[in-house]
């Protein structure tokens, strides 16, 4: 399992730390959880979302 912390999601997807805080504080984005005082992501499951993110704006055209 590959685990990033928020800061390296953000240099991995180029998705600002703003913005990946900001989609948390609304319950949007990708899934995340706290660890300790970190903030994580599954690298699967941010690129879960970047996938239903393509699909859902291509009409599911892969």
């Amino acid at each position: 399992m590959d685990m990033l912390t928020i800061e390296e999601a953000s240099a991995s997807y180029r998705i600002p730390v703003r913005t990946l805080h900001y989609w948390v504080q609304r319950g949007e984005g990708p899934k995340s959880f706290k660890l300790g005082r970190r903030r994580m992501y599954k690298r699967e499951d941010i690129e879960a979302w970047i996938q239903e993110a393509y699909e859902t704006a291509t009409g599911g055209a892969a």
